[in-house]
């Protein structure tokens, strides 16, 4: 969850390392943190509360000379956000400062034999027991920190990244990793970066090495980049060249990334099919499925897990699979799927779905399907994170960094890959007519230019919003493949403006939400043409017949619903199982807006965090 970031070399650090967590927010924003060595020698250690412009204000007047440091960026686990909790963690003696990413499982255990020796702690974090331990096994056994820290990992269970600044070595951070994503840059002028994804470092080098678990690395101003495993095994490091412009990673004039990422969805879903469609339309190419051919077409059964929007592509996916490639599909919520001993074939295919690529729970699902025989398949944004490392094989969705925490673009990205993976496996299977596959593989090309014009429902949007701010519940319908549409229509709301929403499939209503429907209950329904229209319009009746108020997003042409609903978004049509791309566009600006309207912070929701990389 956390955000990590690091530097080594000849510059002032500090301005790196505030930069850094400035691009990193979207971890957490609890409480931030630096460590730096200063040009006297000293270990400046300096926390706030709040957000990263807090802890700018806190060392306006500190020492922040060095170029060597450390920085955090929160979202608290154990122990309250305050500047105590926050990091950087310092040791005992004042020696050693850390920051950790992730979860110490035995962190009682350990602080418990910690403080027998008379070891005093001054949070409540699980993380202040890494520092500490590292500090009394240097002081115990007369080693130096990189054996300490062998020593003390393999005491630890839990997931972390770490990296350890140390007084008496101010040319040296140590950093390791075990199930937390941790990188290191590699600088031109023999400098380290080291951050939790490439996002702050993009800016300073196109060089990294992603960390592997187990990974204990040794950044040494003048020296190469030198990796050992908690055996002091010497490992390779892999140096990958990353894709990541200045520019992704600024709002570019909008007011908040949500909203620039809402807007760059159709470039996003065209690169995001660059190379996989031909220059005719009439067919895709993922190496994946040529690859893995037998594997994928003879298919006993998918299982697609992933967690939140994820989850919600999934669901879309299924009834993309099930009707092109007639392959039966269950989607499996992935923090249900590992603790629930399902049933899992060698025959089976599992589709693991995660924007960042580190999501703790898919990460454990994905090893519970590689011991019991499947073939698992990963689909993922982030290049280099480790469920593309821990699956057989997979497809990147190629949408660019998304830094607002409610994922927009990620969607409609994992949605467009879901779609070209069903495609190309039902082409392989003939499940699907030739003529048809042309046509819905041209159709599919069509769609990033019907999501420009579906983003010009922006101003209608932004209009209506206002009218939706007094709502303490909404309701959202859809039905076939716009019922996952509404399950994400909802999670945008209740996300960043913290109304309370549940999406429902529309026939559902009768079953128990229509007894809430009343003239204060917002009711948003997906209403486009499909081969469920008829029907939609019945469960809008129902609801209108009990005071509701409607808003429906229709098919450019559509007259009929107008009689019913209060309000009307108009949207170009396509063929039924696209229409999730082009409505989740309305949606998600209607979140946007009233999430504005009542003044919050829409990039940086409460309580979330972009990456959930512990339980």
């Amino acid at each position: 969850m956390c955000g990590i970031v690091g530097y080594i070399g000849t510059k002032h650090a500090y301005p790196i390392l505030i930069k850094g967590l400035e691009r990193l927010e979207y971890r957490g924003y609890d409480s931030a943190g630096v460590a730096m060595i200063s040009e006297s020698g000293g270990l400046n250690v300096y926390k706030a509360k709040g957000k990263v412009s807090d802890l700018k204000a806190f060392c306006e007047e500190k020492d922040t000379t060095g170029c060597a440091g450390i920085a955090h960026t929160r979202w608290a686990t154990h122990g309250e956000p305050n500047s105590t909790n926050a990091h950087p963690h310092f040791s005992a003696s004042g020696r050693l400062a850390l920051i950790h990413n992730g979860i110490i499982e035995n962190y009682i255990t350990l602080k418990e034999k910690l403080v027998s020796r008379g070891i005093q702690f001054r949070s409540a974090t699980d993380s202040e027991v890494l520092v500490q331990l590292v500090e009394y096994i240097m002081q115990s056994n007369g080693i130096e920190l990189l054996e300490a820290v062998q020593v003390a990992l393999h005491q630890v269970i839990g997931a972390y990244a770490i990296a350890i600044l140390d007084r008496e070595h101010p040319d040296t951070i140590i950093c390791a990793r075990q199930s937390s994503p941790l990188v290191v840059g590699l600088g031109n002028d023999e400098a380290f970066y080291l951050a939790s994804d490439a996002s702050p470092i993009a800016e300073y080098t196109d060089k990294v090495v992603y960390l592997n678990d187990g990974d204990i690395a040794v950044l040494q101003l003048g020296q190469e980049l030198k990796v050992v495993n908690m055996d002091n095994e010497t490992q390779t490091p892999n140096v990958k060249q990353i894709d990541v412009t200045l520019g992704q990673l600024e709002k570019g004039g909008y007011p908040y990334f949500m909203l620039k990422e809402i807007f760059e969805q159709p470039s996003c879903l065209r690169d995001c099919m660059r190379g996989r469609i031909n220059v005719d339309a009439d067919r895709i190419t993922l190496s994946a499925v040529i690859d893995y051919r037998e594997k994928l077409v003879n298919a006993r059964r998918i299982i697609i897990v992933a967690c939140g929007t994820s989850w919600h592509a999934g669901l879309i996916g299924k009834q993309l699979f099930e009707s092109l490639c007639r392959i039966p599909v269950s989607v499996e919520y992935a923090s249900e799927f590992r603790y629930r001993d399902p049933v899992i074939y060698p025959d089976d295919v599992v589709i693991a779905i995660s924007q960042s690529g580190e999501t703790a729970d898919t990460l454990a699902a994905i090893e519970l399907a590689r011991k019991a025989g499947a073939f698992v398949f990963g689909v993922c944004n982030a290049i280099g994170a480790s469920i593309p490392r821990q699956t057989t094989t997979g497809v990147y969705i190629h949408v660019g960094p998304e830094i607002g925490v409610a994922s927009t673009k990620a969607f409609t990205g994992q949605v467009t890959v879901l779609s070209m993976l069903a495609l190309c496996i039902a082409n392989e299977r003939r499940t699907i007519h030739g003529d048809q596959y042309k046509e819905m593989v041209k159709e599919l090309t069509q769609i990033p230019a019907k999501m420009e014009l579906a983003l010009k429902t922006n101003e209608q949007i932004e209009r209506l919003a206002p009218i939706f701010t007094y709502a303490k519940n909404c309701l959202y319908l859809g039905r076939g493949y716009n019922y996952p549409v509404a399950l994400e229509g909802a999670l945008k709301l209740k996300e960043i403006s913290y109304i309370h929403a549940e999406g429902y499939p529309a026939a559902e209503m009768k079953h128990g939400p229509i007894a809430l429907i009343d003239s204060e209950m917002p009711v948003f329904v997906i209403a486009t043409r499909d081969r469920l229209y008829e029907k939609v319009i019945s469960n809008i009746q129902e609801v209108r017949a009990r005071g509701g108020r409607v808003t429906a997003l229709v098919t450019e042409g559509d007259t009929q619903i107008q009689k019913f609903a209060d309000h009307i978004i108009t949207l170009p049509d396509t063929m039924d199982c696209f229409q999730p791309l082009i409505a989740s566009i309305p949606l998600q600006l209607l979140a946007y807006h009233i999430a504005v309207c009542k003044g919050k912070d829409v990039d940086r929701p409460r309580n979330l965090a972009k990456s959930v990389t512990v339980e």
